[in-house]
């Protein structure tokens, strides 16, 4: 099979499918802001992303080393004792419970009843007022810190675009430590806890309270990092600015993005295609999501109206299933005309979309308007000849969910109509033109954007078309 555009539009159509279809069940809503996608996080969502912020952050951590910690003591007999403790190493921190509040104060991410285990030497020197030689020891202990509450209070702003992360507290309290003395002598042990205790404590909160506040920095510089628009390939980009602050409610966190489609030479199509007004895709029923997605109908059809524009809305066919069909002797019967004139020579088919494809969103489905030309053209002494055009009205629809790996769904045809655009061979029988479109694999062309694509297998019946696709990457960031 030959065609003679590029694969971009069939990467505009699997990016068009695999955006709205998400979500089996919807509902309306209307969209009048400058945001055309928007992302809300629900309660699970948020627990989700609080767990794992908390894995990454206690991997990160950990080995933390703390500061060496120094301190003259006054021990009972022995006098004035200087203690030490170096190499002091927090080796593992366990999280019991946790919990993520939003609201107008922010976002409050608590870790209660942690604990944590650490590693330690310890050193010590004095000299008894008897003998004048300094006495010295070295040694090793392990901590165990319990009942440690961690927590922080930060907020996300639009910044020009971008999302910031401001941290407006963090705090850490240590409720209880344990230490165990490996060697040394016997009033080592308690000289080392009325000494250090405090210090460890504080040591270890302060680490910790710092790690934290490096870790939003961490954070809001990826926020930051994020670009502004998304390629989705040579042709088309995607806008990802986000509009407006986040707003958090009490379970859960939106946000919305621009979420237009865009040529590559950032000439956006909002002022010529847009349309306040429009519905959305949302989801309502079902089990509890993490994520919802609400899509506007403009961003499927800023889509679509950047590759119409960029003249990626048109191919030739000179092969399909039916391969009688291509030569003029398989329309005969429904154009005589065609026959009498080209005898048994072959035939090419062009189509090309006349407009924008007009796509709205229903009750259950997203459906979509496609205006076309079919040209059928002669190869007559090895050359084209375009004999007439067939002027198409393609009225679709689709639903689809994905299943793992695989966007798995149909594209049911709601109504069909074709009419004579013009012709040099005379008037044609337009009704049986079109009942041989409609009931021959004529209309498999749409199977033919399986080869293009690479990654969508389709299955074609008369008004029912059946496909699936692997979830592959569609932008290069």
């Amino acid at each position: 099979m030959c065609y003679t555009s590029s694969k971009s539009m069939a990467h505009a159509i699997c990016f068009i499918i695999f955006s709205f279809l998400f979500i089996p069940a919807i509902t309306l809503v209307e969209s009048s802001q400058e945001g055309y996608i928007s992302a809300v996080l629900s309660k699970k969502g948020l627990d989700f992303a609080k767990d794992l912020l908390i894995e990454k952050g206690v991997s990160s951590m950990i080995p933390l080393q703390l500061s060496d910690i120094d301190k003259s003591v006054k021990i009972p007999v022995i006098g004035k004792v200087h203690l030490g403790l170096s190499n002091i190493i927090i080796h593992s921190i366990d999280v019991a419970s946790s919990s993520v509040e939003t609201g107008d104060s922010g976002i409050v991410l608590v870790a209660s009843g942690a604990t944590a285990d650490l590693s330690m030497e310890w050193r010590y020197s004095y000299k008894p007022w008897l003998v004048p030689v300094a006495i010295s020891d070295k040694g090793t202990a392990t901590v165990q810190v319990q009942g440690m509450v961690v927590g922080l209070n930060a907020a996300i702003i639009n910044e020009e675009g971008t999302l910031k992360l401001l941290l407006l507290d963090s705090r850490c309290h240590v409720t209880d430590i344990s230490i165990k003395v490996d060697g040394g002598a016997a009033w080592l042990y308690q000289g080392i806890i009325d000494a250090f205790q405090g210090k460890i404590v504080s040591a270890v909160e302060d680490a910790i309270v710092k790690k934290i506040r490096e870790g939003i920095i961490k954070l809001d510089s990826l926020l930051h990092s994020l670009p502004k628009q998304m390629e989705v390939n040579g042709v088309v980009s995607l806008n990802v600015t986000f509009v407006d602050d986040p707003v958090l409610s009490g379970s859960s966190v939106e946000l919305e993005i621009n979420g237009l489609f865009t040529g590559t030479d950032g000439i956006s199509v909002l002022t010529s295609y847009c349309h306040k007004g429009s519905q959305s895709f949302v989801s309502t029923k079902g089990s509890a999501k993490m994520i919802e997605i609400s899509l506007d109908e403009n961003v499927f059809e800023s889509a679509a109206s950047v590759y119409f524009d960029a003249n990626y809305m048109h191919w030739t066919v000179d092969e399909i299933p039916d391969e009688s069909l291509m030569n003029t002797a398989g329309w005969r019967y429904i154009i005589p005309q065609l026959y009498e004139q080209y005898p048994d020579d072959d035939m090419n088919l062009s189509i090309e979309v006349t407009s924008p494809p007009i796509i709205r969103i229903s009750d259950r489905d997203i459906d979509a308007s496609i205006h076309a030309d079919l040209v059928i053209e002669v190869l007559n002494s090895g050359e084209l000849v375009p004999v007439t055009c067939i002027s198409l009205v393609i009225n679709a629809s689709c639903s689809a969910e994905i299943y793992k790996n695989n966007i798995a769904g149909s594209i049911r045809l709601l109504n069909f109509a074709a009419s004579l655009n013009w012709s040099n061979i005379g008037n044609l029988d337009m009704h049986r033109v079109q009942v041989l479109i409609i009931h021959s694999d004529l209309f498999s062309i749409i199977k033919a954007l399986h080869q293009v694509v690479g990654i969508v297998r389709f299955n074609v019946s008369r008004k029912y078309c059946k496909f699936q696709m692997r979830l592959n990457t569609f932008f290069r960031v």
